[in-house]
């Protein structure tokens, strides 16, 4: 006898990794719009950009060392922006155990033709991290999105460090405490934790990186988009709200909304709280169903955003990946869940969206849709 649809839908069925889940209560009717039509270079413009700035300091608790700047690309153009202007002046590590990561060995070792050293681990393990050289430059995700495997703390990073370090922080930030003090270069997007829209990264410079740009000339061309400096200098406006290029206005509202609502909510602890409670529920919803489990090995590395599964009996990966194609489909079909397919490059498996966006009660909502899939896309 087949499994019958479950009863309760979730109430916002939008576990996507990205763009994410809007805040709940989200609406366009919230957002000032007075700054749309105007040029992102008048005195509203720029107030509006750094007053997004701000926020992001204050619900990220960001040192009043460390520079915070706006930038075009999302979180990529973020990271090849410091990656590009950056790297080259001493021995660089990569860490890579996902996609992302792997993008970035790309850009060095591929584009940039430097000879880095380069550890990996495979999808659900993290590398070593006791063996990193901290005499070299580190570039890592914090949080694997396509894996589900994060850094635990910033205890391995040293802090008398001769390198700098590079965290593409995008699935991280919001949702976990990031130790900006171990942190020289720290980026992220809007479309994450906080359901921000797309097309707009952000930039956060420790000291050391500000030294690095300020003393350090790149061997390689830069594009416009990519030059922090000026003279020599750093380009302090960068930091300030005046953009390299021109910012959705729109977009920048939004976030400036998103990160009210935070601040409403109780500002980081409140964001991670909500965090660690969804992903509990997914924990406990693995623990009592066989036919799944986590492709994040460790517990203590495990993802508390992009929470990231797989099935457990170890079968074709082939009829797998078409086995969650149906699954993702039923489910889509049925308004139970949006995007809850294993990114193209992971193991094939779900993964849910478990960031601060999110209700856990839309989560647990889930589960039973989730079995009732499984069962009916096998038949």
């Amino acid at each position: 006898m087949r499994m019958p649809k479950p009863e309760v839908r979730p109430a916002r069925p939008f576990f996507s990794s990205g763009p994410c889940a809007k805040p709940p209560g989200w609406g366009p009717e919230h957002l000032a719009l007075g700054s749309l039509g105007r040029s992102h270079r008048s005195k509203l413009g720029k107030a509006r950009l750094g007053h997004a700035i701000e926020l992001t300091r204050k619900v990220l608790r960001v040192p009043d060392t460390h520079r915070i700047g706006i930038v075009p690309a999302s979180d990529t153009g973020a990271v090849e922006m410091a990656l590009w202007s950056m790297l080259g002046a001493r021995p660089v590590t990569m860490l890579a155990w996902e996609s992302f990561g792997e993008g970035w060995v790309t850009d060095v070792v591929r584009q940039l033709k430097l000879d880095a050293t380069v550890v990996k681990a495979p999808y659900g393990q993290l590398p070593d991290l006791a063996k990193v050289n901290a005499d070299s430059d580190i570039v890592f995700t914090w949080n694997g999105t396509t894996s589900g495997v994060r850094v635990p703390d910033g205890a391995w990073i040293a802090d008398d460090r001769a390198g700098l370090t590079f965290a593409d922080a995008t699935s991280a930030a919001f949702a976990q405490p990031l130790p900006f003090a171990k942190l020289d270069v720290t980026t992220f997007s809007w479309q994450k934790v906080l359901g921000g829209e797309g097309g707009h990264g952000m930039l956060i410079l420790g000291p050391r990186a500000v030294e690095r740009l300020e003393s350090y000339t790149p061997p390689w061309p830069l594009p416009k988009l990519f030059r922090m400096t000026k003279g020599g200098r750093l380009n302090e406006g960068i930091f300030k709200g005046d953009t390299i290029n021109t910012p959705s206005m729109l977009a920048v509202e939004d976030y400036i909304w998103a990160l009210e609502w935070a601040l409403g909510l109780g500002g980081l602890p409140a964001l991670v709280a909500r965090a660690d409670a969804n992903a509990a529920a997914v924990d406990g919803w693995v623990e009592g169903t066989p036919w799944i489990a986590h492709l994040a090995q460790d517990a203590a590395t495990r993802s508390n955003t992009s929470v990231c599964l797989k099935f457990a009996d170890d079968g074709d990966a082939e009829a797998q990946a078409a086995l969650v194609k149906r699954m993702a489909a039923l489910l889509e079909a049925e308004g139970a869940a949006y995007d809850v397919a294993s990114y193209r490059d992971a193991p094939p498996g779900l993964r849910l969206w478990c960031g601060a966006t999110v209700e856990t009660d839309d989560l647990e909502a889930l589960f039973p849709w989730l079995d009732w899939a499984f069962e009916e896309a096998q038949a």
